[in-house]
């Protein structure tokens, strides 16, 4: 449950409420996103923000405060607040440090993630050993962040010693884009061809076969990062449909109609519902609990309540919610994306059932 915070994250949360209306007024003054990028990322650091995601120390929840607060105010989706995220290379040895890491860090290289396969491929993405190189093969038809990415973190299953995490520049003689593509929210991904691409043994990341197992981490913290936008989200847009609804108006504010009152009440309570999953899911986390399934089951409700908030609001407020750039409009497309992003609702459902039947994992 959101209560009971330690006096240290409510501190968090008072730095990250404080950033949130600087950002405000960072994005009041500025004519586009780029224009605001230094000046979000400058703000951040300042407010103490910034590095949190690139500290092992910081804990799951610390997180969720952060992330929840920022997106309660409408401004967790900009770019610049945190640090760039060193996801797979967390902990990397040389070369691998000097060679990729350290770039990231510093802004110069910035990395994608191939972990989808092409629907119906015969033969996932592949490697065989050849001296001291690793010679791939394959395709990744959806690479979050490809098309800006100097080099992509994929799995890939090496012969003999089964699936990696693998670093493969996208500058290397057989890597190629086969297609770009954007999401509604305005990101920008891409699918890549692998042709006989000769990488360093080094490249390929963590102890050989444990590759799922790295993924498997990974995505569970971005799934509770997705989480904690979804739920911060909600509160935004319930600010921000309260508001509308209180407006004086001839007859009187719609909030005192029987009806908007049900509707917005039932609002609140899966937003109550929702926000008290994603903060039971980050305290077994740091607990040092298995929360797989838990966290699988934090992002489906998360994501799943905050598409129906956005929906219901936009039905309550009417048609103005639907011109480009109303912050309904706005949060409605990236809120649609989220439920897709890390595993759409439906595989997740099935997931949850599997860890029950098959693994007896998961808890109520």
């Amino acid at each position: 449950m959101p209560d009971f915070l330690s006096p240290d994250l409510v501190s968090l949360r008072d730095k990250a409420a404080k950033l949130a209306d600087d950002l405000r007024k960072i994005l009041s003054d500025s004519a586009s996103d780029s224009d605001s990028f230094p000046r979000v990322r400058d703000a951040s650091k300042a407010a103490g923000v910034y590095e949190l995601t690139s500290k092992s120390s910081t804990s799951a929840l610390a997180m969720l405060v952060v992330r929840e607060t920022l997106a309660s105010r409408g401004v967790g989706h900009l770019a610049g607040i945190f640090a760039p995220d060193p996801g797979f290379l967390s902990g990397a040895q040389e070369p691998v440090r000097a060679s990729h890491l350290v770039p990231v860090l510093d802004g110069r290289k910035r990395w994608g993630l191939g972990i989808t396969e092409p629907a119906g491929v015969t033969r996932p993405t592949s490697a065989r050993v050849d001296g001291q190189q690793l010679v791939i093969n394959g395709t990744k038809s959806y690479v979050t962040g490809g098309q800006q990415a100097d080099f992509v973190v994929a799995l890939v299953e090496v012969e003999g010693k089964g699936p990696s995490m693998v670093i493969i520049d996208t500058n290397l003689p057989g890597v190629s884009i086969s297609r770009r593509f954007s999401s509604i929210d305005g990101s920008a991904h891409a699918a890549f061809l692998f042709q006989d691409v000769r990488v360093p043994l080094h490249n390929a990341l963590g102890k050989p076969g444990q590759g799922r197992s790295s993924a498997l981490v990974r995505i569970s913290q971005v799934r509770l990062a997705v989480a904690s936008e979804a739920v911060g989200s909600c509160i935004y847009i319930l600010d921000v449909v309260g508001e509308f609804l209180s407006r004086a108006r001839k007859g009187g504010a719609r909030a005192q109609s029987e009806r908007i009152r049900m509707r917005y009440g039932h609002l609140r309570a899966l937003t109550y519902a929702a926000r008290a999953t994603v903060y039971r899911s980050a305290r077994l986390v740091d607990s040092g609990q298995d929360a797989v399934n838990e966290i699988i089951a934090a992002k489906l409700v998360a994501t799943e309540v905050a598409g129906e908030v956005v929906d219901t609001a936009i039905q309550l407020v009417g048609g103005e919610a639907l011109v480009v750039g109303h912050p309904l409009e706005e949060t409605m497309r990236r809120l649609r994306t989220l439920r897709l992003a890390e595993g759409e609702t439906d595989t997740l459902r099935v997931n949850l059932a599997r860890g029950h039947f098959d693994l007896k994992k998961g808890r109520l």
